[in-house]
């Protein structure tokens, strides 16, 4: 492997660990949330209504695994857990508000970019329906459509 291949590899594979990092669902939610303090985990699902328990469980555990929070048990009754953010957690705050504010400045680009391709795509399927397509091996055609 040539050494420019290599270093785009290298950037590429930093890239994908950032993405894989942050890419679930809830976790961006939670490091938002857990960026005021601890939390208990009632707490975290009272914001999050919309996360089963089970995918709050796995996601703050992957998190958790991740080095992105801390989870206390207390020992008591009631059992007691709360949940905040690391060092590394804390580190990406900063990051992931110029991201949001970078997506709110740019909000207006991104929907007329979609109204485009959209349109584009209607236009494309509109055009393809009135074409003849081969049916199959056998060579016959038909008029097209979805």
């Amino acid at each position: 492997m040539s050494v420019q291949k290599s270093v785009l590899r290298d950037k590429a594979l930093q890239s994908r660990d950032a993405i894989e990092l942050l890419a679930d669902k809830w976790r961006i939610a939670i490091l938002h949330l857990l960026r005021a303090g601890p939390l208990r985990t009632h707490q975290l699902q009272g914001a999050l209504q919309e996360v089963s328990p089970k995918m709050l469980t796995q996601t703050l555990r992957g998190m958790e695994r991740d080095g992105l929070l801390h989870r206390t048990a207390f020992r008591v009754a009631p059992a007691r857990v709360e949940y905040e953010l690391s060092s590394l957690g804390l580190s990406l705050i900063e990051p992931l508000q110029r991201l949001c504010h970078w997506a709110q400045a740019h909000i207006t680009e991104r929907d007329a970019a979609r109204a485009r391709f959209d349109l584009a795509a209607q236009r494309g399927r509109a055009k393809f329906r009135g074409t003849k397509k081969a049916n199959d091996c056998t060579g016959k055609t038909q008029t097209g459509g979805d």
